[in-house]
């Protein structure tokens, strides 16, 4: 069996609120192999979230190791990280709030490049071009700001942005949970164009079952922090361990109930 690109053991974080501690996440274990989608889902506020920033090093957990292509980011320092963030990418949840206003399309691809020190200005120019052109926008859009573009334009611009530096691991924080449902497809579709293409593994964060089993090749269950279950997407879905799991998959909205009563009948 090869080595997984990421493995995550024992990883912990908790919070003091209201002179009480919080367990966000609480001793995780998961891998993920390259090229792999894992989903994790899970109610609001059970540590998903959480647990994707400890994976990217944006929060400092307690303890655990998160091993990404055999080196153990919990233990490195900030400056020790920067050769490893172009690797770890990330498409945040919000497409109005995790764009710069003040910047515009091109600003906002190129400004990776420019932090890692890639290319000349003209290869970078060229860059922005062609990430914008993969994401199905305009590349001489690159001048426009990001009010001026739709809510599934600018998610699009946020993944554009996760590719700039090319990286083999994207995590993916409910990407299209305030977008529409025609448009939550074709983000969803471009994401799986683009692992086929450029063989990106992804962790994709949701709250909904019924997107992550589209997306996903193995899923994992978040509950109070913990993962309860961990299972492919098909035995998941036809055999789920865990009450909790099952309590998720009883709560997708299904087009005609008959079928719901006919399967428990």
């Amino acid at each position: 069996m090869s080595t997984p690109l990421l493995r995550v053991a024992g990883l912990s974080k908790r919070y003091e609120s209201d002179g009480r501690v919080v367990q966000a996440v609480d001793s995780v274990d998961l891998s993920i192999a390259r090229g792999e989608t894992l989903g994790l889902v899970g109610e609001s506020g059970c540590g998903k979230s959480t647990l994707g920033k400890l994976i990217l090093r944006l929060l400092v957990p307690d303890s655990g190791s998160i091993e990404f292509e055999g080196v153990d980011h919990a233990r490195l320092t900030q400056a020790e990280l920067r050769p490893y963030r172009p690797g770890l990418q990330m498409i945040f949840q919000d497409p109005y709030a995790s764009l710069n206003p003040r910047m515009t399309v091109g600003q906002i691809l190129e400004e990776p490049l420019i932090v890692h020190r890639r290319g000349s200005a003209a290869e970078r120019s060229d860059r922005v071009r062609w990430l914008m052109d993969r994401v199905g926008l305009r590349p001489d859009a690159a001048a426009r700001y990001p009010h001026e573009f739709s809510g599934g334009q600018r998610q699009r611009i946020g993944v554009a942005r996760a590719l700039a530096l090319e990286p083999k691991l994207i995590v993916c924080d409910e990407p299209v949970s305030a977008l529409d449902v025609s448009v939550r497809a074709q983000v969803i579709n471009l994401l799986d164009e683009l692992r086929g293409e450029l063989g990106i593994s992804y962790l994709f964060i949701s709250h909904d079952l019924s997107v992550v089993q589209h997306v996903a090749d193995r899923i994992a269950v978040m509950h109070f922090g913990k993962i309860v279950e961990t299972a492919d997407r098909a035995t998941l879905w036809r055999t789920p361990a865990h009450p909790y799991t099952r309590a998720l998959i009883d709560a997708v909205p299904i087009p005609d109930p008959r079928r719901r009563l006919n399967q428990t009948a």
